[in-house]
């Protein structure tokens, strides 16, 4: 696989296969991400992984829990402006089309953001953290590592699902991972065989043309 069809066929997973995935090809593949840029090569990405055998113990952590939470950072700017807000809508509409969910079904649409928390049934989750000194030239550096993280894995037959939606939920896993309390959360990401029987999985967002983003001097 080139990188082209390898960046074309990645998109975000969200139904998972109940197929183990070796930790030998984890840390291959971590290990081959580690390449991905760093400014300074200061490689601020600290990983925390959690293996099948692991998954049951973390699950049920999280929901016994109760660590009080505060999100570790605003997802989202508070006040998106469009075109940012008009793209995040339609692909949440997308998506709750492709599930049959409609849109004054809040309490399925909940159900369905809740899977998060369970890596979408993936067998090997992740979490990504960085010390809290990194600022946002490091925090880029993250986005290299993951994105280059994803692509190695659709190159291997595997998919992924990136979920800053564990951001909610980060005092919770950093307790469980015994993480320093140096360290931030960042994103969680889901690790797997995609479920190509689920018609979430055929959702692929769009993406605007070139002439709205670039400009050519």
């Amino acid at each position: 696989m080139n990188v082209s069809t390898a960046v074309a066929a990645r998109h975000s997973i969200r139904a998972f296969l109940d197929k183990p995935v070796s930790r030998e090809l984890v840390e291959e593949l971590l290990t081959k991400a580690a390449r991905a840029p760093s400014g300074g090569n200061l490689q601020p990405w600290r990983l925390f992984v959690i293996t099948a055998e692991t998954m049951p113990r973390f699950l049920e952590f999280l929901e016994t829990s109760e660590i009080p939470e505060t999100p570790a950072y605003d997802v989202y700017p508070k006040d998106l402006k469009s075109p940012y807000r008009d793209t995040r809508f339609k692909v949440g509409e997308d998506m709750y089309a492709l599930l049959g969910i409609p849109r004054e079904d809040k309490a399925a649409r909940f159900a369905h953001l809740a899977r998060n928390y369970l890596f979408f049934d993936a067998p090997v989750g992740l979490f990504c953290f960085v010390d809290r000194q990194m600022g946002p030239p490091q925090w880029s550096d993250l986005g290299m590592f993951l994105q280059t993280f994803m692509l190695l894995a659709q190159e291997s037959g595997l998919d992924t699902c990136a979920q800053e939606a564990w951001a909610m939920r980060a005092n919770t896993v950093s307790a469980f991972v015994e993480a320093d309390a140096d360290l931030m959360m960042f994103c969680g990401m889901a690790l797997g065989y995609r479920d190509p029987d689920k018609p979430v999985n055929s959702l692929v967002s769009d993406r605007e043309p070139l002439e709205n983003w670039a400009k050519f001097l």
